[in-house]
Protein backbone atom coordinates (compact mmCIF):
# COMPACT_ATOMS: atom_id res chain seq x y z
CA UNK A 1 0.00 0.00 0.00
CA UNK A 2 1.58 3.34 -1.03
CA UNK A 3 1.77 6.37 1.27
CA UNK A 4 -1.29 8.15 -0.12
CA UNK A 5 -3.51 5.08 -0.59
CA UNK A 6 -3.25 4.22 3.10
CA UNK A 7 -4.72 7.65 3.93
CA UNK A 8 -7.87 6.41 2.22
CA UNK A 9 -7.98 2.77 3.33
CA UNK A 10 -6.03 2.09 6.54
CA UNK A 11 -7.71 1.94 9.97
CA UNK A 12 -7.99 5.50 11.32
CA UNK A 13 -6.79 4.72 14.85
CA UNK A 14 -3.76 2.84 13.55
CA UNK A 15 -3.02 5.52 10.96
CA UNK A 16 -3.35 8.36 13.44
CA UNK A 17 -1.00 6.59 15.86
CA UNK A 18 1.56 5.97 13.10
CA UNK A 19 1.56 9.67 12.23
CA UNK A 20 1.34 10.85 15.84
CA UNK A 21 4.37 8.99 17.22
CA UNK A 22 6.91 10.51 14.83
CA UNK A 23 5.21 13.91 15.10
CA UNK A 24 5.34 14.02 18.90
CA UNK A 25 8.88 12.64 19.02
CA UNK A 26 10.05 15.32 16.60
CA UNK A 27 8.12 18.15 18.25
CA UNK A 28 8.97 17.20 21.83
CA UNK A 29 12.64 16.85 20.96
CA UNK A 30 12.46 20.26 19.27
CA UNK A 31 10.67 21.80 22.27
CA UNK A 32 13.18 20.17 24.61
CA UNK A 33 15.94 21.79 22.57
CA UNK A 34 14.38 25.19 23.38
CA UNK A 35 14.14 24.23 27.03
CA UNK A 36 17.71 22.95 27.18
CA UNK A 37 18.82 26.10 25.34
CA UNK A 38 17.27 28.24 28.09
CA UNK A 39 18.70 26.01 30.82
CA UNK A 40 22.23 26.38 29.40
CA UNK A 41 21.82 30.14 29.01
CA UNK A 42 20.14 30.58 32.42
CA UNK A 43 22.83 28.61 34.22
CA UNK A 44 25.82 29.42 32.01
CA UNK A 45 25.23 33.12 31.33
CA UNK A 46 22.69 34.26 33.95
CA UNK A 47 19.15 35.39 34.67
CA UNK A 48 19.57 38.62 32.66
CA UNK A 49 20.45 36.61 29.55
CA UNK A 50 17.35 34.51 30.23
CA UNK A 51 15.29 37.71 30.35
CA UNK A 52 16.92 38.87 27.08
CA UNK A 53 15.73 35.69 25.37
CA UNK A 54 12.17 36.49 26.42
CA UNK A 55 12.50 39.93 24.84
CA UNK A 56 13.83 38.46 21.58
CA UNK A 57 11.16 35.77 21.52
CA UNK A 58 8.41 37.92 19.88
CA UNK A 59 10.77 38.78 17.02
CA UNK A 60 11.64 35.11 16.52
CA UNK A 61 7.93 34.24 16.59
CA UNK A 62 7.15 36.79 13.88
CA UNK A 63 10.06 35.80 11.60
CA UNK A 64 9.22 32.09 11.91
CA UNK A 65 5.57 33.00 11.26
CA UNK A 66 6.43 33.48 7.59
CA UNK A 67 7.69 29.89 7.57
CA UNK A 68 4.30 28.82 8.93
CA UNK A 69 2.44 31.00 6.43
CA UNK A 70 4.07 29.38 3.42
CA UNK A 71 4.85 25.97 4.91
CA UNK A 72 1.48 25.09 6.43
CA UNK A 73 -0.46 26.73 3.59
CA UNK A 74 1.54 24.74 1.06
CA UNK A 75 1.28 21.52 3.06
CA UNK A 76 -2.52 21.67 3.33
CA UNK A 77 -2.89 22.53 -0.36
CA UNK A 78 -0.65 19.58 -1.25
CA UNK A 79 -2.78 17.21 0.89
CA UNK A 80 -6.00 18.40 -0.74
CA UNK A 81 -4.56 17.93 -4.25
CA UNK A 82 -3.18 14.49 -3.44
CA UNK A 83 -6.64 13.54 -2.13
CA UNK A 84 -8.08 14.59 -5.49
CA UNK A 85 -5.45 12.50 -7.30
CA UNK A 86 -3.68 15.56 -8.80
CA UNK A 87 0.00 14.86 -8.06
CA UNK A 88 1.28 17.32 -10.69
CA UNK A 89 -0.63 20.19 -9.04
CA UNK A 90 0.70 19.11 -5.63
CA UNK A 91 4.29 19.28 -6.96
CA UNK A 92 3.66 22.76 -8.38
CA UNK A 93 2.46 23.80 -4.92
CA UNK A 94 5.67 22.40 -3.42
CA UNK A 95 7.86 24.35 -5.85
CA UNK A 96 5.95 27.58 -5.21
CA UNK A 97 6.16 27.02 -1.45
CA UNK A 98 9.95 26.66 -1.70
CA UNK A 99 10.39 29.97 -3.54
CA UNK A 100 7.94 31.85 -1.32
CA UNK A 101 9.81 30.69 1.79
CA UNK A 102 13.09 32.05 0.41
CA UNK A 103 11.64 35.42 -0.65
CA UNK A 104 9.75 36.02 2.60
CA UNK A 105 12.73 35.03 4.78
CA UNK A 106 15.15 37.38 3.01
CA UNK A 107 12.76 40.35 3.23
CA UNK A 108 11.86 39.88 6.90
CA UNK A 109 15.46 39.32 8.05
CA UNK A 110 16.69 42.49 6.27
CA UNK A 111 13.87 44.58 7.76
CA UNK A 112 14.58 43.28 11.28
CA UNK A 113 18.30 44.05 10.91
CA UNK A 114 17.56 47.63 9.92
CA UNK A 115 15.38 48.37 12.98
CA UNK A 116 16.98 45.88 15.41
CA UNK A 117 17.96 48.18 18.31
CA UNK A 118 14.81 50.35 18.45
CA UNK A 119 12.77 47.17 18.02
CA UNK A 120 14.35 45.55 21.09
CA UNK A 121 13.87 48.68 23.20
CA UNK A 122 10.25 48.93 22.11
CA UNK A 123 9.75 45.26 23.06
CA UNK A 124 10.92 45.77 26.64
CA UNK A 125 14.74 45.54 26.63
CA UNK A 126 16.24 47.38 29.60
CA UNK A 127 19.77 48.73 30.02
CA UNK A 128 20.56 45.44 31.78
CA UNK A 129 19.36 43.15 28.98
CA UNK A 130 19.84 45.11 25.72
CA UNK A 131 23.42 43.89 25.08
CA UNK A 132 22.51 40.23 25.53
CA UNK A 133 19.48 40.68 23.28
CA UNK A 134 21.42 42.37 20.46
CA UNK A 135 24.19 39.76 20.49
CA UNK A 136 21.76 36.87 20.21
CA UNK A 137 19.37 38.45 17.69
CA UNK A 138 22.10 39.58 15.26
CA UNK A 139 23.18 35.97 14.72
CA UNK A 140 19.68 34.45 14.74
CA UNK A 141 18.52 36.81 11.96
CA UNK A 142 21.29 35.48 9.71
CA UNK A 143 19.67 32.06 10.01
CA UNK A 144 16.11 33.13 9.20
CA UNK A 145 16.18 31.61 5.71
CA UNK A 146 17.39 28.18 6.86
CA UNK A 147 15.00 28.19 9.81
CA UNK A 148 11.97 28.86 7.62
CA UNK A 149 12.97 26.53 4.81
CA UNK A 150 13.57 23.63 7.19
CA UNK A 151 10.38 24.16 9.16
CA UNK A 152 8.20 25.15 6.21
CA UNK A 153 9.12 22.27 3.91
CA UNK A 154 8.86 19.79 6.77
CA UNK A 155 5.09 20.39 6.63
CA UNK A 156 5.21 19.26 3.00
CA UNK A 157 7.00 16.07 4.03
CA UNK A 158 4.27 15.35 6.58
CA UNK A 159 1.50 16.20 4.11
CA UNK A 160 2.70 13.58 1.61
CA UNK A 161 2.46 10.92 4.35
CA UNK A 162 6.18 10.73 5.25
CA UNK A 163 5.71 11.25 8.99
CA UNK A 164 8.89 9.38 9.98
CA UNK A 165 11.06 11.57 7.74
CA UNK A 166 9.42 14.68 9.24
CA UNK A 167 10.26 13.36 12.70
CA UNK A 168 13.91 12.81 11.77
CA UNK A 169 14.08 16.41 10.52
CA UNK A 170 13.08 17.71 13.95
CA UNK A 171 15.43 15.33 15.76
CA UNK A 172 18.47 16.23 13.65
CA UNK A 173 18.27 19.94 14.49
CA UNK A 174 17.33 19.47 18.13
CA UNK A 175 19.99 16.90 18.99
CA UNK A 176 22.69 18.84 17.15
CA UNK A 177 21.74 22.02 19.03
CA UNK A 178 21.76 20.24 22.40
CA UNK A 179 25.29 19.01 21.64
CA UNK A 180 26.61 22.33 20.30
CA UNK A 181 25.10 24.59 22.99
CA UNK A 182 27.41 23.59 25.88
CA UNK A 183 30.35 23.46 23.47
CA UNK A 184 29.95 27.09 22.39
CA UNK A 185 28.74 28.44 25.76
CA UNK A 186 31.04 26.66 28.21
CA UNK A 187 34.03 25.32 26.24
CA UNK A 188 34.52 28.19 23.78
CA UNK A 189 33.30 30.76 26.38
CA UNK A 190 31.11 32.53 23.81
CA UNK A 191 28.14 33.08 26.13
CA UNK A 192 24.82 33.97 24.53
CA UNK A 193 26.48 34.41 21.11
CA UNK A 194 27.51 30.77 21.27
CA UNK A 195 23.93 29.68 21.87
CA UNK A 196 22.80 31.63 18.80
CA UNK A 197 25.56 30.14 16.60
CA UNK A 198 24.62 26.63 17.76
CA UNK A 199 20.99 27.30 16.81
CA UNK A 200 21.81 28.54 13.29
CA UNK A 201 24.14 25.59 12.58
CA UNK A 202 21.39 23.19 13.70
CA UNK A 203 18.78 24.88 11.51
CA UNK A 204 21.13 24.70 8.52
CA UNK A 205 21.53 20.95 9.02
CA UNK A 206 17.70 20.64 9.10
CA UNK A 207 17.32 22.47 5.81
CA UNK A 208 19.98 20.42 4.02
CA UNK A 209 18.21 17.23 5.15
CA UNK A 210 14.76 18.44 4.01
CA UNK A 211 15.89 19.57 0.56
CA UNK A 212 17.82 16.32 0.08
CA UNK A 213 14.61 14.41 0.86
CA UNK A 214 12.67 16.06 -1.97
CA UNK A 215 15.46 15.17 -4.39
CA UNK A 216 15.52 11.52 -3.26
CA UNK A 217 13.50 8.40 -4.05
CA UNK A 218 11.87 8.51 -0.59
CA UNK A 219 9.61 11.43 -1.43
CA UNK A 220 6.16 11.20 -3.00
CA UNK A 221 6.50 14.74 -4.34
CA UNK A 222 9.62 16.05 -6.09
CA UNK A 223 11.23 19.47 -5.86
CA UNK A 224 11.62 20.43 -9.53
CA UNK A 225 13.05 23.63 -11.04
CA UNK A 226 10.16 23.92 -13.51
CA UNK A 227 7.78 24.35 -10.56
CA UNK A 228 9.72 27.29 -9.08
CA UNK A 229 7.92 29.79 -11.31
CA UNK A 230 5.28 31.42 -9.12
CA UNK A 231 1.68 30.77 -10.14
CA UNK A 232 -0.66 33.49 -8.91
CA UNK A 233 -3.54 31.08 -8.18
CA UNK A 234 -1.31 28.71 -6.23
CA UNK A 235 0.25 31.60 -4.31
CA UNK A 236 -3.22 32.89 -3.40
CA UNK A 237 -4.21 29.41 -2.20
CA UNK A 238 -1.07 29.01 -0.08
CA UNK A 239 -1.43 32.44 1.49
CA UNK A 240 -5.18 32.04 2.09
CA UNK A 241 -4.74 28.75 3.95
CA UNK A 242 -1.49 29.72 5.67
CA UNK A 243 -2.80 33.08 6.83
CA UNK A 244 -4.50 31.54 9.88
CA UNK A 245 -1.35 29.99 11.41
CA UNK A 246 0.62 33.10 10.41
CA UNK A 247 -1.91 35.31 12.16
CA UNK A 248 -1.69 33.08 15.22
CA UNK A 249 2.10 33.36 15.18
CA UNK A 250 2.10 37.12 14.61
CA UNK A 251 -0.54 37.53 17.31
CA UNK A 252 1.62 35.45 19.62
CA UNK A 253 4.45 37.89 18.95
CA UNK A 254 2.20 40.88 19.67
CA UNK A 255 0.96 39.30 22.89
CA UNK A 256 4.54 38.60 24.00
CA UNK A 257 5.47 42.23 23.38
CA UNK A 258 2.54 43.44 25.48
CA UNK A 259 3.28 40.77 28.08
CA UNK A 260 6.91 41.91 28.43
CA UNK A 261 5.84 45.51 28.82
CA UNK A 262 3.28 44.64 31.50
CA UNK A 263 5.78 42.42 33.35
CA UNK A 264 8.36 45.23 33.36
CA UNK A 265 5.72 47.69 34.55
CA UNK A 266 4.31 45.55 37.37
CA UNK A 267 7.42 43.59 38.36
CA UNK A 268 10.80 43.72 36.53
CA UNK A 269 13.47 41.72 34.69
CA UNK A 270 12.97 38.69 36.97
CA UNK A 271 9.33 38.44 35.87
CA UNK A 272 10.37 38.56 32.20
CA UNK A 273 12.90 35.80 32.86
CA UNK A 274 10.20 33.76 34.61
CA UNK A 275 7.86 34.29 31.67
CA UNK A 276 10.56 32.94 29.37
CA UNK A 277 10.64 29.73 31.40
CA UNK A 278 6.82 29.51 31.41
CA UNK A 279 6.81 30.00 27.64
CA UNK A 280 9.28 27.13 27.19
CA UNK A 281 7.15 24.78 29.30
CA UNK A 282 3.99 25.92 27.53
CA UNK A 283 5.65 25.31 24.16
CA UNK A 284 6.54 21.75 25.15
CA UNK A 285 2.92 20.99 26.05
CA UNK A 286 1.30 22.86 23.16
CA UNK A 287 3.67 21.24 20.66
CA UNK A 288 2.68 17.84 22.07
CA UNK A 289 -0.97 18.68 21.41
CA UNK A 290 -0.14 20.14 18.00
CA UNK A 291 1.51 16.79 17.20
CA UNK A 292 -1.99 15.32 17.21
CA UNK A 293 -3.22 17.95 14.76
CA UNK A 294 -0.16 17.35 12.56
CA UNK A 295 -0.94 13.63 12.58
CA UNK A 296 -4.60 14.30 11.77
CA UNK A 297 -4.09 17.00 9.12
CA UNK A 298 -3.01 14.81 6.17
CA UNK A 299 -5.72 12.24 7.04
CA UNK A 300 -8.43 14.91 7.24
CA UNK A 301 -7.19 16.85 4.20
CA UNK A 302 -6.90 13.77 1.99
CA UNK A 303 -10.22 12.19 2.99
CA UNK A 304 -12.09 15.50 2.85
CA UNK A 305 -10.75 15.97 -0.69
CA UNK A 306 -11.73 12.37 -1.50
CA UNK A 307 -15.23 12.92 0.04
CA UNK A 308 -14.74 10.13 2.58
CA UNK A 309 -16.43 12.10 5.34
CA UNK A 310 -16.92 9.21 7.78
CA UNK A 311 -13.12 8.92 7.99
CA UNK A 312 -12.84 12.65 8.67
CA UNK A 313 -15.30 12.35 11.60
CA UNK A 314 -13.49 9.37 13.10
CA UNK A 315 -10.16 11.19 12.88
CA UNK A 316 -11.59 14.27 14.61
CA UNK A 317 -13.10 12.23 17.45
CA UNK A 318 -9.85 10.43 18.22
CA UNK A 319 -7.82 13.65 17.92
CA UNK A 320 -10.01 15.51 20.45
CA UNK A 321 -9.84 12.64 22.95
CA UNK A 322 -6.06 12.41 22.65
CA UNK A 323 -5.54 16.19 22.98
CA UNK A 324 -7.74 16.36 26.08
CA UNK A 325 -5.86 13.52 27.80
CA UNK A 326 -2.54 15.23 27.09
CA UNK A 327 -3.80 18.54 28.50
CA UNK A 328 -5.11 16.99 31.71
CA UNK A 329 -1.89 15.04 32.33
CA UNK A 330 0.32 18.11 31.79
CA UNK A 331 -1.85 20.26 34.08
CA UNK A 332 -1.60 17.76 36.95
CA UNK A 333 2.22 17.73 36.72
CA UNK A 334 2.43 21.54 36.64
CA UNK A 335 0.11 22.05 39.61
CA UNK A 336 2.06 19.51 41.70
CA UNK A 337 5.66 20.46 40.89
CA UNK A 338 5.95 24.14 39.77
CA UNK A 339 9.03 24.96 41.90
CA UNK A 340 10.95 21.95 40.61
CA UNK A 341 10.18 22.91 37.00
CA UNK A 342 11.27 26.55 37.38
CA UNK A 343 14.37 25.52 39.33
CA UNK A 344 15.69 23.56 36.36
CA UNK A 345 16.35 26.83 34.54
CA UNK A 346 17.66 29.16 37.24
CA UNK A 347 17.90 29.04 41.03
CA UNK A 348 17.65 32.80 41.60
CA UNK A 349 15.10 33.04 44.48
CA UNK A 350 13.00 35.90 43.12
CA UNK A 351 12.73 34.32 39.67
CA UNK A 352 11.72 30.98 41.23
CA UNK A 353 9.05 32.55 43.44
CA UNK A 354 7.51 34.65 40.65
CA UNK A 355 7.79 31.84 38.10
CA UNK A 356 6.13 29.16 40.26
CA UNK A 357 3.02 31.28 40.80
CA UNK A 358 2.91 32.35 37.14
CA UNK A 359 3.33 28.80 35.85
CA UNK A 360 0.45 27.43 37.92
CA UNK A 361 -1.98 30.19 37.00
CA UNK A 362 -1.08 30.76 33.35
CA UNK A 363 -1.37 27.09 32.32
CA UNK A 364 -4.26 25.99 34.55
CA UNK A 365 -6.67 25.66 31.59
CA UNK A 366 -4.57 23.13 29.68
CA UNK A 367 -7.36 20.48 29.79
CA UNK A 368 -9.53 22.55 27.40
CA UNK A 369 -6.79 23.94 25.15
CA UNK A 370 -6.54 20.71 23.17
CA UNK A 371 -10.14 20.99 21.98
CA UNK A 372 -9.50 24.57 20.82
CA UNK A 373 -6.40 23.59 18.87
CA UNK A 374 -8.08 20.60 17.19
CA UNK A 375 -11.16 22.71 16.37
CA UNK A 376 -9.16 25.58 14.86
CA UNK A 377 -6.89 23.30 12.87
CA UNK A 378 -9.83 21.32 11.45
CA UNK A 379 -11.01 24.40 9.57
CA UNK A 380 -7.46 24.91 8.33
CA UNK A 381 -7.16 21.27 7.18
CA UNK A 382 -10.32 21.51 5.02
CA UNK A 383 -9.25 24.83 3.51
CA UNK A 384 -11.56 27.13 5.54
CA UNK A 385 -8.76 29.45 6.55
CA UNK A 386 -10.88 32.43 7.63
CA UNK A 387 -12.74 30.51 10.31
CA UNK A 388 -9.50 28.92 11.51
CA UNK A 389 -7.91 32.35 11.79
CA UNK A 390 -10.88 33.82 13.69
CA UNK A 391 -10.85 31.01 16.26
CA UNK A 392 -7.11 31.30 16.77
CA UNK A 393 -7.21 35.09 16.97
CA UNK A 394 -9.96 34.92 19.60
CA UNK A 395 -7.71 33.23 22.13
CA UNK A 396 -4.50 35.12 21.41
CA UNK A 397 -5.69 38.56 20.36
CA UNK A 398 -9.34 39.53 20.53
CA UNK A 399 -9.83 38.26 24.08
CA UNK A 400 -6.32 38.02 25.56
CA UNK A 401 -4.94 41.46 24.66
CA UNK A 402 -7.82 43.44 26.26
CA UNK A 403 -7.49 41.27 29.39
CA UNK A 404 -3.73 41.93 29.55
CA UNK A 405 -4.40 45.66 29.38
CA UNK A 406 -7.30 45.81 31.86
CA UNK A 407 -6.65 43.20 34.57
CA UNK A 408 -3.15 44.31 35.69
CA UNK A 409 -4.51 47.80 36.42
CA UNK A 410 -6.55 46.31 39.25
CA UNK A 411 -4.66 43.14 40.17
CA UNK A 412 -1.03 43.95 39.33
CA UNK A 413 1.18 40.98 38.42
CA UNK A 414 -1.59 38.47 39.22
CA UNK A 415 -3.71 40.21 36.60
CA UNK A 416 -1.03 39.44 34.01
CA UNK A 417 -1.03 35.76 34.98
CA UNK A 418 -4.82 35.21 35.02
CA UNK A 419 -5.43 36.86 31.63
CA UNK A 420 -4.44 33.66 29.75
CA UNK A 421 -6.76 31.17 31.52
CA UNK A 422 -9.74 33.56 31.31
CA UNK A 423 -9.08 33.97 27.59
CA UNK A 424 -8.90 30.17 27.23
CA UNK A 425 -12.32 29.70 28.85
CA UNK A 426 -14.08 32.32 26.69
CA UNK A 427 -12.46 31.05 23.49
CA UNK A 428 -13.27 27.43 24.36
CA UNK A 429 -17.04 27.99 24.37
CA UNK A 430 -16.95 29.88 21.06
CA UNK A 431 -14.85 27.10 19.49
CA UNK A 432 -17.28 24.44 20.73
CA UNK A 433 -20.18 26.23 19.03
CA UNK A 434 -18.49 26.77 15.63
CA UNK A 435 -16.67 23.43 15.53
CA UNK A 436 -19.74 21.33 16.37
CA UNK A 437 -21.79 23.25 13.82
CA UNK A 438 -19.22 22.50 11.10
CA UNK A 439 -18.81 18.83 12.01
CA UNK A 440 -22.59 18.32 11.71
CA UNK A 441 -22.27 19.33 8.06
CA UNK A 442 -20.21 16.19 7.46
CA UNK A 443 -23.34 14.10 8.07
CA UNK A 444 -25.12 16.04 5.33
CA UNK A 445 -22.18 15.76 2.94
CA UNK A 446 -21.96 12.02 3.65
CA UNK A 447 -25.67 11.53 2.98
CA UNK A 448 -25.51 13.51 -0.27
CA UNK A 449 -22.47 11.51 -1.39
CA UNK A 450 -24.23 8.18 -0.63
CA UNK A 451 -27.37 9.28 -2.53
CA UNK A 452 -25.26 10.20 -5.56
CA UNK A 453 -23.44 6.84 -5.46
CA UNK A 454 -26.77 4.99 -5.38
CA UNK A 455 -28.05 6.94 -8.38
CA UNK A 456 -24.88 6.08 -10.33
CA UNK A 457 -25.22 2.38 -9.46
CA UNK A 458 -28.91 2.44 -10.45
Amino acid sequence: MDKTTRLREENIGSLLLKFFIPAIVGNVVNALYNIVDRIYIGRGVGDLALAALSIIFPIMIITSGFGMLMGIGGGVLQSLNLGKGDKDKAEKVLGNTFILLIIASIIVSILCFIIKTPLLKAFGASKNTIQFAEEYLSIILLGTIVQNLGFGLNNSIRSEGNANIAMITMIIGAVLNIILDPLFIFVFKMGIKGAAIATVISQTANTIWVIAHFRSTRSVLKLKKENFKLNIEIVKGIVAIGMAPFAIQAAGGAVNILLNKQLIRYSGDSAIGAMGVITSISMLIIMSIISITQAAQPIIGYNYGAKLYFRVKKTLKLAVIGATILGITADIIIQLFPEHIIGLFNKEPQLMQIGSVGLRITLCMLPIIGYQIIGGNYFQAIGKAKTSMILSMLRQVLVLIPLLIILPKYLGLIGVWIAAPISDIISFFITVFLFNKEVKKLDIYELDSSTLDNKIVA
